[in-house]
């Protein structure tokens, strides 16, 4: 899922960074000049929803495009928290993250 969704944005334009997990991500250079994530919100180690917490901790909150597997109320009220600007469940139109990426522009 993670590289096709990388070869679809690199398709349409967008500079990307792809990690394995959430740790990676804050380990790495790219943090601290993300623009916004399209992030799976069950993740092995640190959720996504955690990941979002602990950006906004740091004052690092940036847009979000959260993608699940297992969607339910209470994730997707969780997700809305963290100020997501998309919600999308596997399997998804790859239109809808398109979408959801423009919306992160605004």
């Amino acid at each position: 899922m993670r590289k096709s969704i990388e070869r679809l944005l690199h398709a349409n334009g967008y500079t990307t960074a792809a990690f394995l997990s959430a740790e990676e991500f804050l380990r790495s250079t790219v943090v601290g000049s993300a623009v916004g994530l399209v992030l799976d919100i069950h993740l092995g180690g640190m959720s996504g929803i955690e990941l979002a917490r602990e950006l906004s901790a740091r004052r690092m909150g940036m847009p979000i495009v959260f993608i699940t597997a297992r969607d339910d109320e209470r994730t997707f009220a969780e997700a809305q928290s963290v100020g997501c600007v998309g919600y999308l469940q596997k399997p998804f139109e790859t239109s809808r993250l398109l979408e959801a990426l423009e919306r992160m522009k605004r």
